[in-house]
């Protein structure tokens, strides 16, 4: 039997009514019905129960329901631009949906919601720090250093020897996004079959063995600057640590604002080797906004090998200059989707493969971070720190009110 779910709106009309009794939302309410759609073979997890949430884009409003026996759900909502997300998980086996932007205007609507299969992790991100600090005591503002910190998730020892980084084209997203587009008919979001990595992508040296991950251990990954910035300014981070990771390049990204010679405590066979670079800036785009970022491992070539090959590079289309890598998705370890909290008008990037969701960075220049949650629950069963992992950063991380290596 199919469910209709009913969105009220009262509350909101009281809020923005300015006592006049006025309800700006006003108008006839049309169905937005999402049916969805499991990979082949997979098809018996089809059920009732799994939550499905839609997003109004302009308007900031979200809903929530629970598909019925056939997978399908209904909203009733007024016009509007909308978000589909769905994130469904049992046991390692998970299937991720979005849709974006699907616009409602003046008539009912089905949209088929194909999700797409992938599995937890064994490396993962743990966090990503992007969005600087303020120069306090001094005026200003302070974003040269980023980092990110990686986390075997596993149970067994994993190695970080060969694993890549990189962020997708656009840097930012509220930025024009040309490798993703909208299904004319269906109304579903299309994504390329690969990852356009923009400008450069990073690898971990070693001969496969020289950088070993235990169960529960982080590595931390210097993006710019592997220095004490506390030094300077207190509210930033030290990271001239032991032990430490640099994106270091001084050839290829010779900025040293950004990029200054590692610190005392840097071993030099931690710095990442540049595998290429097909961006024109001296120093390594990092958005300060929001950047896609994944890390991925090649699986049947040596990714040295891969970019020899000319098609799988691509020239940016409107460009004369940028360049990407096509990573194949089936190559990604992990990945998270930062949205700017000061736009109304993000992107997605990542396929929902990867990343079904994505997490808001709110406030720009505030030492704020974007951080997973622990599975307190699997942490205790299994004796080291568990993080959240259904790729879907929405459900996975939250923002921190300061960096983790601040603690």
């Amino acid at each position: 039997m199919k469910r209709l779910f009913y969105i009220f709106l009262l509350p909101l009309a009281f809020a923005c009514s300015d006592n006049d009794g006025g309800n700006p939302y006003d108008g006839r309410l049309h169905t937005l019905a999402v049916n969805t759609v499991y990979p082949e073979g997979f098809e018996e997890f089809r059920r009732a129960g799994v939550t499905v949430r839609i997003e109004d884009i302009d308007r900031g409003n979200t809903y929530t329901a629970v598909t019925d026996a056939q997978g399908r759900v209904e909203f009733s909502v007024t016009n509007g631009i909308y978000r589909v997300l769905m994130s469904d998980r049992i046991e390692e086996h998970i299937f991720n949906g979005t849709a974006d932007r699907i616009k409602l205007v003046d008539e009912d609507m089905d949209l088929s919601l194909s999700l797409l299969y992938s599995k937890t992790g064994t490396v993962i991100i743990k966090e990503v720090y992007n969005g600087g600090c303020t120069k306090y005591p001094l005026e200003g503002t302070y974003q040269s250093d980023k980092y990110m910190i990686l986390h075997n998730n596993n149970s067994r020892t994993e190695y970080l020897d060969g694993i890549c980084i990189g962020t997708l084209d656009p840097y930012n997203s509220q930025a024009t996004n040309v490798w993703v587009t909208q299904d004319a008919v269906t109304g579903e979001t299309v994504y390329p079959d690969f990852a356009p990595i923009a400008q450069c992508v990073w690898q971990f040296p070693g001969d496969g063995t020289a950088f070993p991950l235990e169960p529960g251990e982080d590595a931390v990954v210097v993006i710019c600057g592997a220095i004490d910035h506390t030094s300077q300014y207190p509210l930033s981070v030290n990271l001239n640590k032991e032990g430490y990771f640099v994106c270091y390049n001084n050839v290829y990204f010779p900025n040293t604002l950004y990029h200054p010679a590692p610190g005392d405590r840097i071993s030099t066979d931690r710095y990442l080797d540049v595998v290429i670079k097909t961006g024109q800036a001296n120093a390594y785009t990092f958005s300060v906004y929001s950047p896609a970022v994944v890390i991925f491992r090649e699986q049947y070539t040596t990714i040295q090998e891969f970019i020899l090959e000319e098609d799988n590079l691509a020239q940016k289309p409107g460009s004369t200059s940028d360049r990407v890598v096509k990573i194949p998705y089936d190559w990604i370890m992990d990945g998270v989707e930062i949205f700017y909290g000061g736009s109304s008008n993000n992107h997605k990037r990542l396929s929902p493969s990867v990343d079904a969701g994505y997490v808001t960075h709110s406030e720009l220049y505030s030492a704020r971070t974007l951080h997973r949650y622990v599975d307190e629950e699997l942490s205790a069963e299994r004796g080291y720190e568990v993080l959240t992992d259904t790729n879907n950063s929405s459900n996975d991380f939250y923002e921190r009110e300061r960096q983790s290596l601040n603690d």
